[in-house]
């Protein structure tokens, strides 16, 4: 594992910023010749955040746009409402959103802003754990529709990520769980040593030299296949029953999941998957369940509700033709692609999940 920490990682046609991030994002508004420039936000990081950004800009002039918060909003009717402000403040071709928040913000924001107009620039300020590990780098935007995650969208690349640690401050816990499992994600994926110091690291908030290696392992595999056709797939590890569960419990549960917490639920199905189809060792399940396990809390998966996770993930837009697609893992550290699995093998995972 990569020890020293990059202050600027080079990305398709952009830069991440790891340090002085938010003096770095003042500065690229500066220089950038933009008309006109727009901060989108949800209502919490109105309060919590932009304060944080607005230090920076010193007194300049934007147009504040704010949706509500939770991936409920992640749909066509608020990302309209967003081209609606966009068309009531003047923006044109040479205007600039910056997208402040988390995944739900910087998916829906992006996915307006590259279909405004044929596309308008913008730049993502990922405030949760979550997003400065995930959504905010890659280029993938989206909004969520008929209780499928992410189905529309386009691969648009912002022209810069600045990340700054100070914002996870803002967060509870629970907040921070939920980006930690796709930090676990990309070491069970690509690198061993990666998932050995984040076990023995406090993880209450990461330090910035562990948040910019997960950067570093993602933009690693954008970089190699930014459309999804092969290799990128591996970030899909967890996903095809973790995406099923959340969005199960988003739509029957009023406590729902987080997406952390669902993708940790899809890491043990899909680790389990991985010992009966491509060779992942007991020893290795058994560490990653036990990890998993003492982080996230058990959620009640009874028998009863198998079939309606199983028709979740028959939608999923991994799939090709009428079958279910997976990421596995052959060991950790090492992912297999495009692993076909039969509806009776997802429904034993699951129930090996309820075992626990």
């Amino acid at each position: 594992m990569e020890s020293t920490l990059q202050s600027t990682i080079e990305s398709i046609g952009y830069n991440v910023y790891l340090q002085d991030s938010l003096n770095e994002l003042a500065n690229f508004v500066e220089t950038g010749n933009y008309s006109k420039f727009f901060i989108l936000t949800d209502e919490f990081t109105s309060v919590h955040c932009l304060p944080l950004v607005e230090e920076k800009f010193a007194g300049k002039t934007y147009d504040l746009i704010e949706i509500n918060a939770g991936e409920e909003n992640k749909n066509i009717d608020f990302c309209i409402g967003v081209w609606k402000m966009l068309i009531d403040f003047g923006a044109d071709r040479r205007s600039l959103l910056i997208n402040l928040g988390g995944g739900v913000i910087t998916d829906l924001g992006g996915f307006a802003a590259s279909t405004f107009k044929r596309g308008i620039d913008f730049v993502n300020v990922p405030t949760t754990l979550l997003s400065q590990v995930d959504a905010s780098v890659g280029g993938k935007t989206g909004i969520d529709m008929d209780s499928i995650k992410n189905i529309i969208g386009t691969f648009t690349q912002p022209k810069a990520v600045f990340i700054d640690q100070a914002f996870l401050k803002t967060l509870p816990p629970r907040e921070i769980l939920s980006g930690l499992a796709e930090m676990l994600k990309h070491g069970l994926i690509v690198d061993a040593a990666y998932w050995e110091a984040l076990k023995n690291s406090d993880l209450s908030i990461p330090s910035i030299e562990l948040i910019g290696q997960s950067v570093v392992i993602k933009n690693r595999i954008v970089i190699s296949d930014p459309t999804e056709k092969s290799h990128r797939k591996a970030l899909n590890f967890g996903h095809t029953v973790g995406h099923a569960v959340e969005t199960y419990s988003l739509d029957n549960d009023k406590d729902h999941l987080t997406h952390g917490e669902a993708i940790a639920i899809g890491m043990i199905c899909e680790s389990w998957l991985s010992v009966k189809k491509t060779g992942l060792s007991e020893a290795e399940v058994n560490d990653i369940v036990k990890v998993l396990t003492r982080l996230y809390p058990k959620y009640q998966l009874p028998e009863s509700n198998f079939d309606a996770m199983i028709e979740l993930m028959k939608k999923d837009k991994k799939n090709e033709g009428n079958t279910i697609n997976c990421t596995l893992l052959k060991s950790i550290g090492t992912y297999a692609i495009n692993q076909i699995c039969t509806e009776d093998e997802l429904r034993e995972s699951l129930k090996y999940y309820a075992s626990l």
